[in-house]
């Protein structure tokens, strides 16, 4: 898969509403937490190597949870059950979050109900690999 748009050329083209556009629209997390943006950004690093868009805006993680002690709960799907990194992916994403200042424990799950679909994607993602 190749991209079609990369993110200068989305954020040239939508500007302040690239990050509105860049959230998926299944994902449930506490968007109002002060944490938030630092890990959405974080979460915004990780890739599928063979998906050239991050997981966060292919609709890959479902659920952030955020405890009154500053602690994540991360649950996560995939594009297929059979991804060859099934096994490193949870690690990925938790080692990317680690980088956020002020948090704590970190959990990330991955579940398979729902099962992803590309419905899930947020719209820059649905752009960069033109599946419109």
């Amino acid at each position: 898969m190749q991209h079609v748009a990369d993110k200068d050329m989305i954020r040239n083209a939508f500007g302040d509403e690239t990050d509105d556009l860049a959230r998926p629209p299944h994902i449930d997390a506490p968007i109002s937490h002060p944490l938030w943006p630092a890990i959405e950004k974080a979460m915004q690093e990780v890739y599928d190597p063979e998906i050239p868009v991050n997981i966060y805006e292919l609709g890959l993680i479902y659920l952030v949870e955020i405890d009154d002690q500053d602690n994540i709960n991360v649950k996560m799907s995939l594009t297929a059950p059979g991804c060859p990194v099934a096994g490193e992916m949870p690690g990925m994403v938790s080692d990317a979050i680690k980088t956020v200042e002020g948090v704590g424990k970190i959990d990330v799950e991955l579940i398979w109900d729902p099962p992803w679909d590309p419905s899930f994607m947020a719209e820059t993602a649905k752009l960069q690999l033109n599946m419109f």
